[in-house]
């Protein structure tokens, strides 16, 4: 299966980005995304019916491959669906009964002398329902179209609903429908922002977004119920771009990044934040810019990345990759220079210091844990544990080099690599499933 995940570092502010307009790259694989979770990604379920997860999704050359991790020597398998007219093909969720939500894109109407912001969002899309053993596959939202552009965003507990983004050239809002497309509900309205970042409350009664813009604002930080009704804002300051907002265990509070954009025009660092889900205060959970936010990685000839997001674990603690004191990334983001590739780097390994580890952290009395070793030169990252909290999946990769997928358990201990990628070429965005 074909993903046609871009290779952003981050997300400029205020306006949109290749990476705004993909909501599902596997966490995700996007952030969701975005893509956005660990347990859940987007909000979306991993588990089926209680069952212990004992697979992991990742890409790897432009496909969504499938690796046992409790079976050893189990060799990973790429998911193929297939339709007409079809290029590409991402996971979005993932149905009660096991079943994938997928998002894909006929052939992309942007490219030279079409620019993206103008011609992108009239590449035709299609949401399905796929089997991933036999890959049979059922077509949602076919009624009631609102756009060429449609993607799924969230899937709404019990299967019936989802929330989907409907793009346009320069505007995107979200709606609540029915899996079939009808009966559709604004969720987010014209003038409220670029909204993604989609995250569901445990008990599925509340939706956590982010929103990119309008001027003068960033990016800011929102509640609503699962119609848009009774939205509250979280966070919001020009100065600061607000990210990727996941719920807590208890559903009380809402986690998310803090980047000072204006300092960081690469966002390449944020420190964690948190908040009352009903609104209040926030209080930050690291100082100094800690975390590695917009992550960046491979050679020259290879480059890779997208967003960092922070993950609870099931006990109320956060994992995340912790920076170094001190470093800095070999993609050096140029910001003398206009972006016009949504990525906007130089490598200059030279310039690189020190490196990121896995670290375990309390947010309320902020003690911590590094679950792996830091060492200069090694970046870990994409720390995603598993739903029952007893094992986490990270990618690594050394300076230079494309990311490999490891897993380890919940204290640090035994980490093994499972994979490289399809022939050596990395591993990213891991995400459990039953």
């Amino acid at each position: 299966m074909n993903s046609s995940a871009e290779p952003s570092a981050s997300h400029r502010s205020p306006t949109i980005t290749r990476r705004a307009w993909i909501q599902s790259n596997l966490g995700a694989v996007a952030l969701a995304a975005a893509g956005i979770g660990s347990g859940c990604a987007n909000g979306t379920r991993t588990t089926v019916h209680g069952k212990r997860p004992s697979k992991l999704l990742y890409t790897s050359a432009g496909k969504t491959w499938m690796i046992h991790p409790r079976e050893p020597g189990a060799a990973p398998h790429p998911l193929e669906f297939s339709a007409p007219g079809q290029k590409t093909w991402q996971p979005a969720g993932f149905f009660a009964d096991g079943r994938v939500l997928l998002l894909s894109m006929e052939e992309r109407q942007d490219g030279p002398g079409r620019p993206f912001d103008q011609y992108y969002t009239l590449t035709k899309t299609h949401i399905w329902r796929g089997n991933p053993t036999t890959g049979a596959l059922e077509e949602l939202a076919v009624r009631d179209r609102m756009a060429v552009f449609e993607t799924p965003a969230l899937l709404l507990p019990g299967d019936e609903r989802m929330l989907i983004q409907v793009a346009k050239p320069g505007s995107g809002k979200i709606f609540n429908v029915r899996l079939n497309g009808s009966d559709p509900h604004e969720f987010t309205r014209e003038g409220d922002g670029f909204p993604y970042g989609l995250s569901a409350s445990p008990d599925g009664h509340r939706i956590a977004f982010h929103t990119a813009g309008p001027s003068p604002h960033s990016y800011r930080i929102w509640t609503a119920d699962s119609r848009g009704d009774g939205r509250v804002l979280i966070a919001g300051d020009p100065s600061h771009l607000y990210f990727a907002p996941m719920w807590s265990p208890d559903g009380r509070s809402v986690l998310f990044q803090d980047c000072r954009h204006h300092e960081d025009p690469g966002h390449d660092w944020s420190d964690l934040c948190i908040a009352p889900a009903e609104g209040g205060p926030l209080q930050h959970v690291t100082e100094g810019q800690e975390a590695w936010f917009g992550a960046t990685y491979g050679p020259a000839n290879r480059k890779g990345g997208g967003s960092n997001v922070p993950q609870w674990m099931p006990d109320g603690s956060v994992v995340f990759s912790c920076r170094i004191s001190g470093s800095e990334v070999p993609w050096r983001y140029q910001s003398q220079r206009p972006d016009t590739d949504h990525f906007n780097r130089d490598y200059l390994p030279d310039q690189s210091k020190g490196g990121t580890y896995v670290c375990r952290i309390d947010p309320v009395s902020r003690a911590r844990t590094a679950l792996t070793t830091p060492v200069y030169g090694t970046w870990d990252f994409r720390v995603t544990p598993s739903p029952d909290g007893k094992t986490i999946a990270f990618c690594r990769c050394t300076t230079g080099t494309s990311p490999s997928l490891w897993i380890m358990n919940a204290d640090g201990s035994s980490p093994v690599k499972l994979t490289d990628g399809f022939e050596a070429t990395g591993a990213d965005h891991p995400r459990w499933i039953s």
